[in-house]
């Protein structure tokens, strides 16, 4: 496991905070830490346990896979299972809350649609019991393509 690099991490953590407009406590309170160990954790004096992470990744709207990143507990994977577009969605500035969770909505409708719900590991979760994915929906039972 690669060594945890707590001060990038709580630069991170700290822009992440700021970019939701939450203070220290509300970040505190809604991922179930005490004020004085997420200030450590911002400052680069602690270093959180996975749990932890997950807990303020999910207070955040964030991918706990993103903090896990930038703990240095994972090894950034690029373009997998749409994190780099979901990350951007809600750290962007621009938007307000509403905005985030529609285009996450609108984005994972999509993906889903494409057979790639859930990191594209269950087909049948995407809304299709046969688990085919929308193409299977475009050919005839006898295998032959629709008439348009």
């Amino acid at each position: 496991m690669a060594s945890l690099n707590v001060g990038n991490l709580g630069e991170f953590l700290r822009e992440q905070r700021r970019t939701a407009q939450l203070s220290l406590r509300q970040l505190a309170d809604a991922a179930g830490v005490s004020n004085p160990y997420l200030s450590q954790i911002e400052r680069g004096l602690r270093k959180p346990s996975a749990e932890i992470l997950q807990q303020l990744a999910k207070a955040l709207r964030i991918s706990a896979e993103t903090l896990y990143v930038q703990a240095g507990i994972l090894d950034e994977r690029h373009g997998l299972d749409g994190v780099e577009v979901q990350t951007a969605i809600l750290t962007d500035p621009a938007l307000n809350e509403r905005q985030k969770q529609v285009l996450l909505q609108i984005y994972e409708s999509f993906r889903k649609e494409n057979g790639l719900g859930n990191g594209g590991k269950d087909a049948a979760a995407s809304g299709h019991e046969d688990g085919r994915g929308t193409d299977s929906l475009e050919t005839e039972a006898d295998g032959g393509p629709h008439a348009t």
